[in-house]
Order: structure tokens, then C-alpha cells, then sequence
């Protein structure tokens, strides 16, 4: 299954409206960055040890350093769902108050903690601050 299958097959999986919201952002997030390389985590069926335990979309690519001190491919910005809402991870970011002080007084009803961008459903956040977030991550991390 190639990763764009797992992706479409990912966001098919959730229930309206998180479904039409899920595919809603993958669009805006391609079109920002349509170059990115776009993977598909799923750490229940993945051998290496998981930093995480759920599937979820990544976008652009970096590399990092596990524990072992192994470089393996990571992405920049991550995207998944769970029944609490939809998480936008903004992975490099250095400072870690940058979204919240940025964005967090124009984004609306989402929860800025660290590198991570959480709301219930995609009509509760101001989607052109969103979009600004990814952007200047995406860019300054280019």
C-alpha cells in the first residue's frame, strides 16, 4: 500500500465530521508545503521502538536522534485524531512558548501547548492562523 493509500485509508477510518476536517487540513497543508515528503506513522505496527502509540500523518522531513542515538527520518509536522479532537505537532520548533505566544491569542478554541496545536473541530479555530503556524514552522526549519 503506497503512503498516500494509508493516508486516504487513515482519514476514511474516522467518523463525520472529523472525516470531512481530517481531509480538509491535508489539503491546506499541501497546499502550503506541497513539496514535503509525506509519511504514514503507525507505531502499533511499526518495530521500532514508539515514541508514540497512535497512527498519524507527518509532513516534510527531518532527522533525529532516538535514544539508541540511531539518525532515522522523522517528520516536521505531524497531524492525527483521536476522539478528543485533532492535533496539529509542530516538531522543530526550539522554542517551545513560540506557538502560544504567537498564535495562541488569534488561533480560537484550541489548546496551545509546547509544539502542539489541539481543537475539537476544525470550525472552532481561525484557519488562517493555523496556516501561518505551519507556514512559518515549515519555513524556518527548511
Amino acid at each position: 500500500m503506497t503512503v498516500q493509500e494509508q493516508i486516504s485509508e487513515y482519514i476514511n477510518s474516522h467518523p463525520e465530521p472529523q472525516r470531512a476536517d481530517l481531509q480538509e487540513l491535508h489539503r491546506i497543508i499541501l497546499e502550503l508545503i506541497p513539496d514535503c515528503k509525506l509519511m504514514f506513522i503507525d507505531d502499533e505496527k511499526n518495530d521500532e521502538r514508539p515514541t508514540f502509540s497512535h497512527a498519524r500523518i507527518g509532513y516534510g522531513l527531518r532527522f533525529t536522534e532516538d535514544m539508541a542515538t540511531i539518525p532515522r527520518e522523522y517528520p516536521k509536522i505531524e497531524m492525527d485524531a483521536s476522539s478528543y479532537g485533532i492535533t496539529i505537532a509542530i516538531n522543530e520548533l526550539h522554542d517551545k512558548t513560540y506557538l502560544m505566544r504567537t498564535f495562541g491569542e488569534k488561533i480560537g478554541k484550541a489548546s496551545i501547548t509546547g509544539l502542539f496545536i489541539k481543537f475539537k473541530e476544525l470550525k472552532d479555530i481561525n484557519i488562517e492562523t493555523l496556516e501561518a503556524a505551519i507556514r512559518y514552522s515549515y519555513e524556518q526549519n527548511s
